[in-house]
């Protein structure tokens, strides 16, 4: 379980840095960007952000690379913004959400198909062998009188 502190800190300082990449960084490579998420670590001295950024593969590459020029004047921010002795260290990490959420929306959507191509597949089959494949006790009378 998390200190409710922490998890309150953690809050603060998404809410910082996401205000202050809006306001105060000019950098050009810096595309748009979201904070969605800050974990901070029980002691306080590690941050880590997470981001979703738009557009393509290079842009995303040059928007990681302005979070990472800027880190420095992020952190110094949080620091004073929050009136914190130690500002903890900032670590972004590019937020794999939406990417999982359409792999697994694609596995679902595969999923249905072969369930209807199986469903097509069973209209108008009959099962086979007996209807009734199990033994009956009438049956082993019948065989005993039999013998």
């Amino acid at each position: 379980m998390t200190n409710p502190r922490v998890a309150k800190l953690a809050d603060q300082i998404k809410v910082v840095v996401a205000g202050t990449l809006e306001r105060r960084v000019k950098d050009p490579r810096l595309g748009f960007v979201t904070i969605t998420d800050a974990r901070l670590t029980g002691d306080s001295r590690e941050a880590t952000l997470f981001y979703t950024a738009m557009g393509s593969e290079a842009e995303q590459a040059s928007t990681a690379a302005a979070l990472e020029s800027a880190k420095g004047m992020l952190r110094s921010t949080v620091g004073k913004r929050l009136g914190l002795r130690y500002a903890p260290t900032l670590t972004f990490v590019r937020d794999a959400t939406a990417e999982t959420a359409k792999s697994i929306e694609d596995l679902l959507a595969r999923a249905a198909a072969s369930d209807a191509q199986v469903a097509a597949q069973a209209v108008g089959a009959s099962h086979a062998g007996d209807a009734d494949p199990y033994r009956h006790r009438e049956d082993e009378e019948s065989e005993d009188t039999e013998s």
